[in-house]
């Protein structure tokens, strides 16, 4: 860990903590000025929209003008939208705004990840990523406690989330290293990608799902419960240091047997505790809190599993690439989430949050029952590590430890590919 890059963290860190108060926010303000529920939906998913649109024009902007150019933009703009949030309260103005939030944060993370992998080659790499991945849940979990800062109804706390934004720019504006490359844009490979692990891809999806629905609908599904604004900060930052929690002890136990029937017995708790949630809302029991913590670490969990398990199948020099391909399609199944859960509290009411969980997860853990009478499991020696992932941008996971950027991809393959059983047969 050198200065620069506990500087880098910190400079994130706090930027952050404005964009964890303005998720949560958006989804207060938006249900105070009447928004219907498809109206939010829409808007959280723009976010998506805007972080999958980031992910391919970011680079480009980056080669053009330079890090810390690029930086001082997306930070200006990203400031400037939060509070235009809250002086433009219209949703098709919300919606657009929400797109441009999503393209900046992820250019800000494109930006601070690259100086991070410059500064973190050799074994110490895999101990920064999950350091990063770890500090960034609680970043966006200590946002949420900001909240009782101030009316939310008003503009004051759009403007704290601005100001805390703009101050994440300064230590990385005034580092002194030299500036790290981009390479190219993301290429993923769908296809390829989903006939090499179907389980992995579901599981990506799946996972985008359930999470976006949580970043985006949490807050509506508070405001919608006539919950406090200081329950509903608790209920995030609940559900937030349970994924920060809970994703260790998950992701060793994946390690030392069948991932998949871990990935399923994850997916199958996962829909239990999002039914049970669906039960406290309708029948007015106690302990929505310890349900959202349990929920949040089985939730958060699911990304990461299906990361490792996409690896367990990945040819030698492949493994960036198809991990990039799979942070897009959690992009993609994080757009559908919000708007799925909008209407379906349209349908429903409130408890239409817990039920799109609950129904997304058990399908997931129904599909891996399926795949497992295809293919046969992987010895537990020959899988890979598992590593805690949050979505940030495809420029982390060159800090993955399980990819070598030293390594090309092969021009043969060096792995046995995985047979289905009929195939074998």
């Amino acid at each position: 860990m050198t200065p620069t890059i506990l500087i880098l963290l910190s400079g994130l860190g706090l930027l952050l903590v404005g964009v964890g108060l303005l998720g949560t926010l958006l989804g207060v303000r938006a249900t105070l000025a009447e928004f219907s529920n498809i109206d939010i939906g829409l808007i959280m998913g723009g976010y998506y929209a805007g972080y999958i649109a980031g992910t391919l024009l970011v680079p480009r902007v980056i080669r053009n003008v330079g890090h810390i150019r690029s930086f001082a933009a997306f930070a200006a703009v990203g400031a400037s939208a939060s509070l235009a949030f809250g002086l433009l309260v219209h949703p098709w103005v919300w919606l657009l705004l929400r797109m441009f939030s999503g393209l900046c944060v992820v250019g800000l993370y494109m930006v601070v990840e690259s100086w991070l992998n410059e500064q973190s080659a050799g074994p110490a790499r895999g101990r920064i990523f999950s350091i990063y991945m770890m500090s960034t849940l609680v970043a966006l979990g200590a946002g949420q406690s900001l909240l009782l800062a101030g009316d939310t109804s008003e503009l004051t706390l759009f403007a704290l989330a601005a100001i805390l934004i703009s101050l994440g720019v300064v230590p990385v504006a005034v580092t002194r290293i030299h500036e790290p490359r981009i390479e190219n844009e993301v290429s993923a490979k769908f296809t390829e990608l989903i006939r090499a692990t179907p389980f992995g891809f579901i599981g990506a999806l799946s996972a985008g799902l359930v999470n976006g629905a949580f970043w985006g609908m949490t807050p509506v599904f508070g405001q919608r419960l006539e919950l406090g604004d200081g329950q509903i900060a608790m209920l995030m930052s609940a559900t937030i240091f349970g994924g920060a929690i809970l994703q260790w002890p998950i992701g060793h136990l994946s390690d030392r047997m069948d991932r998949r029937t871990v990935l399923i017995l994850t997916s199958f708790c996962t829909a239990a505790v999002a039914a049970i949630t669906a039960l406290i809302v309708i029948r007015d029991y106690p302990g929505l809190i310890v349900s959202a913590f349990l929920h949040g670490g089985l939730m958060f969990s699911l990304y990461g599993i299906s990361v490792a398990y996409s690896y367990d199948h990945m040819e030698p020099g492949h493994a960036l690439e198809a991990t990039r391909g799979l942070l897009l399609i959690y992009g993609v199944g994080a757009l559908c989430g919000p708007l799925l859960v909008g209407i379906a509290m349209d349908l429903i009411g409130p408890v239409g949050l817990p039920v799109v969980s609950a129904t997304t997860t058990a399908t997931l853990a129904l599909f891996g029952l399926y795949r497992m009478s295809r293919r046969s499991a992987l010895p537990v020696e020959e899988q890979t590590e598992y590593v805690p992932l949050v979505r940030t941008s495809p420029v982390v996971l060159e800090m993955h430890p399980d990819v070598d950027p030293t390594v090309e991809p092969a021009s043969e393959p060096t792995r046995e590919p995985e047979l289905d059983l009929a195939d074998r047969e």
